[in-house]
């Protein structure tokens, strides 16, 4: 496979990084039931499905005949190679497919389903004719120039990894190889030391990188489905350089990836585990109050902890930052397709039983909801072409996962059922009622323009929640990339607007284009936040806190 092509695939899937949307849950029988309403549904309008039949048999006298102008979307990349569009078999091979797919959504758009049957089956189609696309098959062109060109070779390395997939990977395609990094050594290796030590979470604090330091330091809050290392992967996309090398105190939380004796952990655990961490930072530090950071369900929880300091009066965080943070879960995505009561309920109760959710599982679950992305560019690129997985830092650590534990897990369903963070009073944390209203501080909410995770108009709308000042940046790409987005990238656009309007599309109408990276627009925004220069300090922690583990500490590397 070219270079080019690589590069193709590791993008595409850096940008469908695993995302809490999977925790709602999509089961095989809900697939099953979807599928035995939409065949009911052709027995019941025979003259309707007859009719469809009927048009699908033209349209393939069409293709036969070579007068059909069907073609994929332009941006279609399975069907990129000429072949497609060149030899007459191909073409036709691929035309009939297009055919047989347009019918089979046309008889579902106009058939007696309801709208939620309708779009249901649109989905269980989707996933039946992506998996029957051509480019799935052997005839592949790019599979068959492969096979000739290795002598066959192509397709013996491709039944190997199949069988290695199977044993190891339980038979989805890897995304990754994960043996061409360590954490520690590889990654995750900006020097620093762990702090402080509970049973939910480990400080670890970044050596200075300036000789002067601004006093307020940051405390970096990661996601609960994820490892903390995403913000210190290659020395070239750590954020936690970038903030040292600004002169901020830099520290970060690693969760600890939970078992089923922990099983009753709920939001109320990790905020209590947060707020002995921000204790541990200022007695370090000497700062009155900390910035922080919350990514994805981390900047959940982080805005759920600052309005537990607004109902108890403390002003413990002076800002805060929100990366691609959903706070206003409207179930919109194509996994509220199957989100009703009862599998929502049996979400939860199957977690309990278990004691913890799989991150492997909820990765799985996401996979088909983006199979394309997810799956089958890596059925091609592993079984077809016989290549290695890619080599990508960033899918490493997207598919390094940890697990949920039952409570949280539970708690987040809950959030994402009756949308709590919206509404002054509807969720409750170690034992205070959250009103995001109270929380007065500045906040900074950044977004990704091509982010189907935590879509960008979803995340705006966490501005209006607040009742301090609130600022939004739009980057580009999608959920991580959007974040890892280092200065000197000549792609890198990012879109900032001083108004706030009520609905997303006219912020964007009205909103400025920058180039380069949003890191120097909010290294300037975080500075002035983050209080006077001072000396560095030249040793980590304290005499009540010191250094013990060196980064990135133990809680890291459990399986």
């Amino acid at each position: 496979m070219s270079e080019k092509s690589n590069d193709d695939l590791k993008r595409q899937a850096s940008e469908n990084t695993l995302g809490l949307n999977p925790i709602v849950g999509i089961q095989s029988k809900d697939l099953l039931t979807s599928a035995r309403t939409v065949l009911t549904q052709a027995i019941r309008q025979p003259f309707h499905s007859a009719k469809h039949v009927a048009h699908f048999a033209v349209e393939l006298k069409n293709v036969l005949l070579g007068n059909s102008e069907l073609q994929p979307e332009s941006g279609d990349r399975r069907f990129a190679d000429p072949a497609w569009s060149q030899n007459p078999l191909y073409k036709r091979y691929l035309q009939t497919y297009l055919a047989w797919r347009n019918e089979l959504h046309d008889w579902v758009e106009h058939s007696n389903l309801s709208e939620q049957d309708a779009s249901r089956g649109h989905f269980v189609i989707n996933l039946m004719i992506d998996a029957m696309a051509p480019s799935n098959s052997m005839a592949n062109p790019a599979a068959v120039k492969r096979f000739f060109e290795t002598g066959g070779k192509s397709l013996l390395d491709g039944l190997s990894h199949l069988a290695k997939d199977i044993v190891n990977n339980g038979g989805m395609p890897s995304q990754v190889d994960m043996k061409a990094f360590e954490v520690g050594k590889s990654l995750a290796t900006t020097e620093g030391a762990v702090v402080f030590r509970n049973q939910v979470l480990e400080l670890i604090q970044y050596s200075s990188a300036t000789e002067q330091v601004h006093e307020r330091p940051l405390l970096v809050v990661p996601p609960q489905i994820n490892k903390f290392y995403v913000f210190d992967l290659s020395p070239e996309k750590s954020l936690a350089r970038f903030l040292l090398r600004s002169g901020v105190q830099t520290f970060v939380v690693s969760w600890r990836n939970p078992t089923k004796a922990h099983r009753e952990w709920g939001l109320s655990s990790y905020i209590e585990a947060l707020k002995e961490a921000i204790e541990a930072v200022i007695a370090i530090t000497g700062s009155k109050d900390i910035n922080m950071l919350g990514a994805c369900s981390g900047g959940m929880t982080t805005a759920s902890l600052l309005g537990h300091y607004a109902a108890l009066g403390e002003h413990k965080v002076h800002a805060l930052t929100l990366l691609v943070s959903v706070l206003d879960n409207k179930l919109d995505t194509q996994v509220a397709l199957f989100a009703d009561e009862n599998t929502l309920e049996m979400a939860k109760r199957r977690s309990y039983q278990a004691g913890v959710i799989e991150g492997s599982d909820m990765a799985k679950v996401f996979a088909w909801m983006r199979p394309n992305d997810l799956i089958w560019n890596y059925w091609v690129n592993n079984y077809l072409l016989g290549n290695e997985p890619p080599v990508f830092d960033i899918l490493h650590w997207n598919n390094d996962t940890t697990r949920l534990p039952a409570a949280l897990h539970g708690e987040f369903i809950d959030m994402f059922k009756t949308n709590p963070l919206i509404r002054a009073g509807a969720l409750e944390v170690c034992g205070t009622p959250i009103d995001l209203k109270q929380v007065t501080c500045d906040v900074f909410c950044l977004a990704g323009t091509t982010d189907h995770i935590t879509p960008w108009e979803a995340c705006y709308r966490s501005v209006h929640l607040f009742g301090g000042k609130c600022e939004f940046v739009l980057s580009s790409s999608g959920h991580i990339q959007s974040i890892l987005n280092p200065p000197g990238n000549p792609k890198s656009r990012y879109m900032t607007n001083t108004e706030m309007p009520f609905e997303p599309k006219d912020w964007q109408a009205s909103a400025t284009k920058h180039t380069d990276s949003w890191w120097l627009h909010w290294q300037k925004w975080l500075t002035e936040r983050s209080g006077p220069s001072k000396k560095a300090p030249t040793k980590l922690g304290n005499k009540q806190f010191p250094p013990g583990e060196p980064a990135p500490g133990t809680y890291v590397h459990e399986r």
